[in-house]
């Protein structure tokens, strides 16, 4: 598999899951994210499977496209990973009800 579809494939896995957490977290308002347990668990998941899914991606398709904060999203899940009880809920609360928007743009458009 050469690079372009080994980026196509990491950047169609990180899409569907952005998906999936716009599909189960779009309606959800701060405190009724706070108390759903297993929610948090799959949200929390998904975010870490997208940030795998970027390390796999090519340095130079990451190079091409600057506005993808690649290190921060790697940064995000090395503190779900290993700080996993000292994760700040409102900060995770506003990547999925902002931030998860623009992403997915970002990667939609890498696929055009």
């Amino acid at each position: 598999m050469d690079n372009k579809d080994r980026d196509l494939y990491y950047v169609s896995k990180i899409i569907k899951d952005l998906n999936f957490l716009i599909e189960h977290t779009q309606k959800l308002n701060e405190d009724d994210f706070n108390k759903d347990e297993v929610l948090l668990d799959s949200i929390l998941f998904r975010l870490i499977q997208i940030s795998e899914n970027i390390k796999n991606i090519s340095l130079e398709l990451k190079s091409k496209n600057t506005q993808i904060p690649w290190i921060n999203i790697v940064g995000f899940r090395n503190k779900i990973v290993h700080d996993y009880g000292k994760v700040d809920l409102t900060v995770v609360y506003y990547v999925i009800s902002k931030s998860i928007y623009e992403l997915k743009s970002f990667f939609e458009n890498i696929i055009q």
